[in-house]
């Protein structure tokens, strides 16, 4: 059921601009390649949360699940095969290197935002 929440947005929009200085300025071999992935996942989520009141677990699980297949999509060139390949932005926002250690952070990622989110969860009784 759709239903905004601002506080999801607000950390995505955060996120985001945090994502776009990586982008442009980082380039290193830890910031850029590891830490930006691992950022990405949960800029997913909270921008999916900003947006549908899903569950916890489904909704980290299914950005988990988007993020692993874009990376396999990466191992097959998906970019080139889409023709993309002069394209800045797809390449960006796409990728067009497959790497083991992204799908470590996009696990790590994940794994904090669900250790974060439940805390923020309300109690049943």
């Amino acid at each position: 059921m759709p239903r905004f929440q601002r506080r999801y947005f607000i950390i995505f929009v955060i996120l985001l601009l945090i994502e776009v200085v990586i982008a442009l300025f980082a380039h290193d071999n830890f910031i850029r390649p590891f830490f930006g992935d691992f950022l990405v996942v949960i800029l997913i989520y909270c921008f999916i949360k900003s947006f549908f009141n899903t569950p916890l677990v489904i909704t980290a699980i299914g950005v988990l699940l988007f993020s692993y297949l874009i990376e396999v999509l990466q191992y097959f060139n998906i970019v080139k095969m889409l023709g993309l390949q002069n394209t800045n932005l797809a390449r960006v926002v796409i990728g067009t290197s497959f790497e083991w250690t992204d799908l470590i952070a996009y696990t790590l990622g994940i794994g904090l935002v669900i250790l974060l989110d439940k805390n923020k969860q309300p109690a049943s009784t």
